[in-house]
């Protein structure tokens, strides 16, 4: 569901979103401390930008601020094996259907067809069902529930941008702390910044915080093969809203207190979750669509890494802050040797206009 609420005269493309990287600026692996990532701070309305640091935060938050994290918990989702034929082929789980099943991509020499069996290294069989689009649905025959099976075999899908394998460490730093709800295979990156430590401090000065769920797919790497922005189509996520985590973002709302956005992902949550202007509970699937024109109707400010050029979660941010105003911040983060992407630096991003929400 692509969403935009203002005509542009002419259509929006996909290179105004283009900006130069130099290649050793894509952090490899993450710091030694969560919150020792650098954090650029953006006022969209000015233009104006700080440079500060993680472990600041607190000085830029206010007491009954709410932030909102997506407590998504990333699975081992790459497999390596070998195909009944002789063939190696690398699996990347897209989706868990069920306690067997699951849907992947499937990287071969030549595509596995529908009743080819699959030997995985770690002890474990699949075979190939079908297709569902570009994924294939496969089989796994264990009797442990698949994601016990994962956790036991899997390797972290680390992002393809990170040339290198996975590691022990990446098991832990790849996840938020907080990370509760099995089916990721993307971590929610703004996350990973934050400590047991800083969560305290920001407790202690009276900022409120909730949990909503989007398991991050495949997807989000996803480039846009279409030059006009309007004529992309978003993959589909499934997210969930408590009944607990809507009537605090609703009060939070109500009493004029802001609601920061933990991450792309819960932006998109709760920007598909509001009817009539409430957030309401729900389990669903969304494939919003979030670039310039679009109206939040209830984050107040973002806390993010930086993103890939030409990409849907850059156009969002330049959605929610200004094209012009997040792409001379981004040239800013490369002149200052900023790192980027999953394991890189951060940004805390206040909206282009005072209120982004609908009176």
């Amino acid at each position: 569901m692509a969403v935009r609420f203002c005509t542009a005269v002419d259509p929006l493309k996909k290179s105004e979103f283009y900006f130069d990287l130099p290649p050793g600026q894509i952090a490899q692996v993450p710091l030694p401390e969560r919150t020792a990532s650098r954090l650029l701070v953006l006022d969209g309305a000015s233009g104006r930008t700080e440079d500060r640091t993680f472990s600041e935060l607190e000085t830029l938050l206010r007491p009954g601020d709410l932030l909102v994290f997506n407590d998504t918990r990333v699975i081992p989702a790459r497999l390596h094996g070998e195909k009944d034929t002789g063939g190696r082929i690398e699996i990347l789980i897209e989706r868990v259907l069920d306690a067997h099943r699951a849907l992947a991509q499937c990287r071969a020499s030549k595509s596995p067809k529908p009743g080819q069996a699959i030997s995985i290294e770690g002890g474990v069989r699949a075979r190939v069902r079908g297709r569902q689009g570009e994924f294939y649905e496969l089989e796994f025959e264990t009797t442990d529930p698949l994601i016990d099976v994962l956790e036991r075999i899997g390797h972290i899908p680390l992002p393809p941008y990170i040339d290198r394998p996975d590691t022990a460490s990446d098991h832990a730093r790849y996840q938020t702390v907080w990370a509760r709800a099995p089916g990721a295979v993307a971590a929610p990156t703004a996350g990973l910044h934050f400590d047991e430590a800083l969560l305290a401090r920001l407790a202690a000065m009276g900022v409120e915080r909730t949990m909503v769920t989007l398991h991050v797919g495949t997807g989000t790497f996803q480039p846009l093969r279409v030059d006009d922005v309007e004529n992309h189509r978003m993959h589909t996520e499934r997210y969930s809203v408590s009944a607990a985590a809507a009537d605090a973002i609703q009060r939070a709302r109500n009493e004029g207190r802001r609601v920061v956005a933990v991450g792309t992902t819960v932006v998109r949550v709760l920007e598909s979750a509001v009817r009539d202007g409430v957030v309401v509970p729900q389990e669903a699937e969304t494939d919003i669509f979030i670039y310039p024109g679009y109206r939040f109707r209830v984050v107040d400010a973002l806390i993010t890494n930086f993103h890939l050029p030409e990409s849907t979660l850059l156009m969002l941010v330049c959605a929610f802050a200004g094209t012009e105003t997040v792409l001379g911040a981004y040239r800013h983060a490369v002149q200052a040797g900023y790192r980027f992407f999953s394991y890189g630096d951060a940004m805390f991003v206040l909206p282009q206009t005072e209120d982004t929400r609908y009176k």
